[in-house]
């Protein structure tokens, strides 16, 4: 572990974008060093990113105030997202299609019982009962680069206990008057807290809703998958003059000449009866690696939907392995644009994975709802300046094989070779002034 002396100037003229943002310099430059340790410190909890940090003499400051000047202080938090959507948005122009991805994703914290957004429940993905947050997310890709463009945090449902709460509580009448306005607070924060829940199908649509709005990005189709898809949803999108791609549930009904109809059904038909009529095609991926596809389409009409392009795709010519459907509000596309369009939501995976090992997304350990927000937000800030980073001195044995753009292992490299740089350039002003290797052990790592 390297301590840190400051921020990389990579790193630093990146956040300089963002500076309008901290109305206090000091609090810009204790935020700048907590983006850097959610990238390049082995703990990305603010305890560990704070324990890293090496300060100049007579400039140290303690945990809680770094903990309040990246958590509690009045900057700007909930502009930080439409700023760096701002900032992408310029650096996605002219290279070529992009897609935005919604979807969403579990953090774990199975002993913080106590941080906003957790709840123990079944966790569908391991398979068992575990603690964690929802986190609906949005990201755009190119072929070249895949930034998070929002991270909002789903506020648990707890109607179910709550109600099962008023029924254990109920009574036939009651003696006492303040005995009925207590319980009549309960029944009213009862309706207050069911109102107030979102499902993640409704935060995906105000998710679209502010980034529509905002313009960023007017060449932007979306894709999704169905746990997403819903017909707010589709039509926001329709709305904005944009298109979209989602995957369909097989028991999905269609009308199918005449009749309503599942989609698996129609596929197996059309399977046994028809093979012929899954045409052969080759998607360019988002990898630039050319893919072979037989594939159905169809113009259908859905119950609320209405019309729609169906795709039934199989990736084995002789139909054996299992099919995808595809729905798509763009009537006009074909096959290959339909499953390319599609291709562009697994970015979306990318980023999650990306965020949750590399740039701290999981690691957030603050109990308070804003605290909560801003550290999934910087996370998201940090996941797309560390693509930005440039790798110097690529002669070395350790970018022998990168023949074409670094790895993101590699500008992690890079960015630890840089701050190994500022701490070997302290160490030489210190011996400069006469101090002894013990003073300098002192400064780096005091007892």
């Amino acid at each position: 572990m390297i301590p840190l002396v400051g921020v990389p100037k990579s790193i630093a003229k990146s956040l300089e974008k963002y500076r309008e943002l901290f109305p206090r310099t000091k609090g810009f430059e204790t935020v700048s060093r907590f983006i850097t340790g959610l990238i390049l410190s082995p703990n990305k909890t603010l305890e560990g990113i704070h324990s890293q940090q090496l300060w100049e003499e007579g400039s140290a400051i303690k945990r809680r105030a770094m903990h309040h000047a990246v958590y509690e202080a009045g900057w700007k938090s909930e502009e930080i997202m439409p700023k760096h959507r701002k900032i992408v948005a310029s650096e996605h122009k002219g290279q070529g299609q992009e897609v935005i991805s919604l979807d969403w994703t579990l953090t774990h914290h199975e002993k913080g019982k106590k941080i906003y957004g957790v709840k123990k429940q079944y966790d569908y993905v391991e398979g068992k009962m575990s603690r964690y947050q929802t986190v609906v997310t949005a990201s755009i890709a190119n072929r070249e680069i895949i930034d998070g463009i929002e991270v909002v945090v789903q506020e648990p449902n707890y109607e179910k206990e709550e109600f099962a709460y008023l029924e254990v509580t109920r009574k036939e009448s009651y003696e006492q008057m303040e005995q009925v306005k207590e319980r009549l607070l309960e029944l009213l924060h009862y309706q207050k807290n069911r109102l107030a829940y979102r499902k993640r199908t409704e935060i995906a649509v105000e998710i679209v809703k502010q980034i529509e709005a905002e313009g960023q990005f007017p060449e932007a189709n979306y894709a999704f998958d169905n746990g997403v898809l819903n017909l707010a949803l589709t039509e926001v999108i329709e709305q904005s003059g944009k298109d979209w791609v989602s995957k369909l549930e097989k028991n999905r009904n269609l009308n199918w000449k005449g009749d309503w109809t599942r989609v698996d059904v129609i596929e197996e038909k059309l399977k046994n009866t028809s093979p012929s009529s899954f045409r052969h095609c080759q998607v360019k991926g988002r990898n630039r690696e050319i893919k072979s596809y037989w594939a159905f389409t169809k113009v259908v009409r859905l119950k609320k939907y209405g019309k729609k392009r169906l795709v039934i795709a199989y990736e084995t010519e002789d139909l054996s392995d299992t099919p995808r459907f595809l729905l798509t509000d763009a009537l006009h596309w074909d096959i290959t644009r339909i499953i390319q369009t599609w291709n562009y939501r697994w970015s979306v995976e990318v980023f999650h994975e990306f965020a949750k090992q590399i740039t701290g997304l999981e690691s957030s350990q603050v109990r308070k709802e804003e605290a909560v927000k801003r550290h999934f937000r910087l996370s998201c800030v940090a996941q797309s300046l560390l693509q930005r980073v440039t790798c110097a001195g690529q002669k070395s044995e350790k970018f022998k094989f990168a023949k074409e753009k670094p790895t993101i292992g590699q500008r992690v490299y890079s960015l630890n070779r840089k701050a190994l740089g500022q701490l070997l350039s302290l160490a030489e002003g210190l011996f400069a002034q006469g101090k002894s290797c013990q003073d300098v052990l002192k400064v780096f790592m005091p007892a």
